[in-house]
């Protein structure tokens, strides 16, 4: 009887997390999914090692008996007694491994089934495919929350997609991937927001940043300018003498924050003074005579 390993199998090093484990395992089991490779048998068999790989390294117990007796593995069963000798039996039976599964002789050999009882996975049962999916929005849309309906192999699925969405993020939703035979779960629902920005605003996160144009009269006295929000203007105060580049601060006037309602970011204006061109001979004078003032 050969020796089976493992982490050859899941394509991953001795040394991989737990986290490594899983991903490889999802990512060649989705790959050789019998849904996905109808009557090819060299993908079922494959299937079948892949499964049998991540029951054994992605059980602590199991992975530290294999790890520990490895090629070794027909001294296993000396070692387990050894093992069940130092510990306290409660009621004289433990959670053992129970029958069913299609693993192989080495597998059986050394773990006697998939692992079952109070502490165990139960026999293997597989999940379904995992569907992933890009959703393209607009950044006025994820200003508010609302409703989509998006079509997935062939299913109409509402959902509803909350505001404050940002780009790259992705959500799960349980349930609404591909079945499998045999009655295991259904896989899961990934999707992506694609959201592309078409405003004068910049986002950062909950914060929005924009520029806003001053002219060189109201910024050498003073006064009230209309600016533009995200949902709307609002007046703002320009204190005389106000300089090229200064920022004001308007809180709670930035983009929503995700899934908290009623709660916003701040939006950041910044003041660029606008230089007048094409002067009047008159306004050449005056500006003259101001230099020669502010100089005297």
């Amino acid at each position: 009887m050969a020796f089976i390993d493992y982490y050859k199998i899941l394509e991953v090093d001795k040394k991989a997390t737990e986290a490594e484990i899983k991903k490889a395992y999802r990512k060649l089991a989705r790959k050789y999914h019998p849904d996905l490779n109808p009557n090819d048998k060299e993908a079922e068999k494959k299937f079948k090692e892949i499964n049998e790989a991540n029951e054994v390294l992605s059980h602590v117990e199991n992975r530290k008996k294999y790890d520990d007796y490895g090629e070794n593995w027909q001294h296993a069963e000396e070692f387990e007694k050894s093992k069940q000798q130092r510990q306290y039996h409660g009621n004289g039976q433990q959670g053992g491994f129970g029958g069913g599964g299609d693993f192989s002789d080495f597998f059986e050999s050394m773990f006697g089934g998939p692992t079952s009882g109070g502490g165990g996975r139960g026999s293997a049962q597989f999940k379904g495919q995992d569907f992933n999916a890009e959703l393209h929005l607009e950044l006025k849309e994820v200003y508010t929350t609302h409703k989509r309906t998006l079509t997935i192999n062939g299913k109409n699925i509402r959902i509803t997609i909350p505001a404050g969405v940002e780009n790259g993020q992705q959500i799960k939703i349980s349930g609404m991937g591909g079945e499998v035979s045999g009655g295991g779960p259904k896989g899961n629902l990934y999707i992506t927001f694609t959201v592309e920005n078409h405003t004068k605003f910049k986002r950062d996160k909950n914060n929005l940043y924009a520029t806003v144009n001053l002219d060189l009269y109201t910024a050498l006295l003073g006064g009230e300018i209309t600016s533009d929000t995200f949902d709307g203007k609002v007046k703002l105060t320009v204190k005389p003498g106000t300089q090229n580049g200064t920022k004001v601060k308007l809180k709670e006037k930035g983009f929503p924050i995700y899934k908290k309602e009623g709660e916003f970011g701040d939006l950041y204006l910044t003041y660029q003074i606008q230089i007048p061109i094409n002067l009047s001979e008159k306004e050449k004078e005056l500006f003259t005579e101001l230099a020669t003032l502010r100089t005297s």
